[in-house]
């Protein structure tokens, strides 16, 4: 399987939810993070962020310091100094700019790049759409909203998928005989 890598659009910034503030942690302001990739070292990288509360408030915020406990991330916010401002902050969620992720190797692309883009079958017919990627212990897979209604899950190994083009939003399969 191969991919090509999305386009950046200068002209307009694609926010991508990356956490949510799960609660406070101890006294002096820290919020633990609910990270929706636990590998992800996004926030080492000193992004933009932007927080959107529970009632939809926005705002930029900026990480006094971060570290690795348990599982899970806490982080200080400048904005934060005690347990009452990071308890304000809970289920709040951090977004960051797409143009600000880690660059990527050959062959590899983010899931919100894939979100949305079509599956194809060689005969042209459309499957459905891409709603998400599914993490197992053997693969990921492809979540797609079948065009005629119902879900399923692709492979993502050559297989069943023969290309993700980001760029066109369209993923090449090669079949999906025994998936249904």
């Amino acid at each position: 399987m191969t991919s090509r890598p999305a386009s950046t659009n200068s002209s307009s910034r694609r926010f991508v939810p990356v956490a949510e503030v799960a609660r406070a942690h101890g006294i002096r302001g820290e919020v633990r993070l609910k990270l929706y990739h636990e590998e992800s070292e996004i926030f080492a990288t000193n992004p933009t962020i932007v927080l959107r509360t529970p009632e939809g408030e926005e705002r930029t915020v900026k990480i006094d310091f971060a570290r690795n406990s348990n599982n899970g991330l806490l982080v200080k916010f400048t904005e934060t100094n005690d347990r009452n401002d990071a308890e304000a902050l809970q289920g709040s969620v951090l977004s960051v700019p797409r143009d600000e992720f880690p660059k990527l190797e050959d062959g590899e692309f983010y899931a919100c790049d894939v979100e949305g883009a079509q599956a194809v079958l060689p005969s042209g017919v459309v499957v459905g759409r891409v709603t998400g990627l599914v993490s197992y212990p053997t693969c990921d897979a492809l979540a797609v909203a079948r065009a005629e209604g119902g879900k399923l899950e692709i492979p993502l190994v050559e297989q069943f998928v023969s290309l993700v083009d980001t760029n066109a939003g369209i993923v090449h399969l090669v079949t999906i005989e025994g998936l249904e």
